[in-house]
């Protein structure tokens, strides 16, 4: 699946993409033919107003939904081609996700929380032990290591998550409403995280937002109406 010479068709690639719930008068038409290439090392965020599709164009890009009809390449590989349990593997090796829920474990140390999905991807216990180390540190929270999540802030919490989907050094992390559930100033901590990640260290992020000043930070901005892309450009950021 990283061949380098499957590099050049584009890291994703998305085409005329339908993803249709329900038939008849109840059909919901969530995705409607879009066309999308994001290259690796782009921070692309994603908006439109509820019920754009936004939310359901992350979950194909995922793996955590299959589209209608259409065809969706990883790598130059076609996802529709693979079968669960592949989908399942490519989520896990290659795809870091953060939520606007933290999904921490309550009772269980930032480090213990990082380490989790390193089992399932059979990874010794030195090794699990460092790499989640080495990810806290990457957001800044290496102090903090053996801190259960009643005793972090919402802020510390969502890094703690971002570690999290760094652990498993991901080409991918994605991002649905990161900073949701953060006031202001910690939002834009979060971001600034987010942003450092993908200059610094190339990883390619895909974040679905609400918010155009979070949308900001990202380098490319596509804006989605009735399951279509509408708009597709650079931020001012990147203009």
């Amino acid at each position: 699946m990283t061949d380098p010479a499957r590099l050049s068709q584009g890291l994703i690639r998305l085409r005329d993409i339908h993803r249709i719930y329900g038939s008849g008068e109840a059909e919901v038409r969530a995705l409607d033919g879009i066309d999308l290439d994001i290259d690796e090392g782009e921070f692309v965020a994603i908006m439109g107003p509820s019920g754009s599709g936004k939310s359901t164009a992350m979950n194909v890009i995922g793996c955590l939904d299959t589209p209608t009809r259409g065809t969706y390449h990883f790598n130059g590989v076609e996802v529709a081609h693979l079968s669960r349990d592949q989908r399942a593997l490519l989520r896990r090796h290659y795809l870091g996700f953060v939520f606007q829920g933290y999904n921490l474990l309550a009772r269980t140390s930032a480090l213990q929380n990082v380490e989790l999905p390193l089992i399932y991807k059979g990874m010794g216990r030195t090794e699990r032990h460092a790499a989640a180390t080495a990810a806290l540190d990457k957001v800044g929270l290496a102090s903090r290591a053996h801190h259960d999540p009643s005793e972090l802030s919402g802020g510390q919490q969502q890094r703690v998550a971002i570690a999290r989907a760094l652990a498993g050094s991901p080409q991918v992390i994605l991002a649905d409403e990161p900073t949701g559930n953060l006031d202001t100033k910690l939002s834009a901590d979060i971001m600034r995280v987010l942003q450092e990640l993908n200059e610094k260290d190339g990883l390619t992020i895909v974040m679905v937002t609400h918010e155009a000043d979070m949308a900001a930070f990202a380098k490319r901005l596509i804006w989605m109406v009735d399951g279509k892309i509408e708009r597709d450009g650079p931020t001012q950021r990147a203009a």
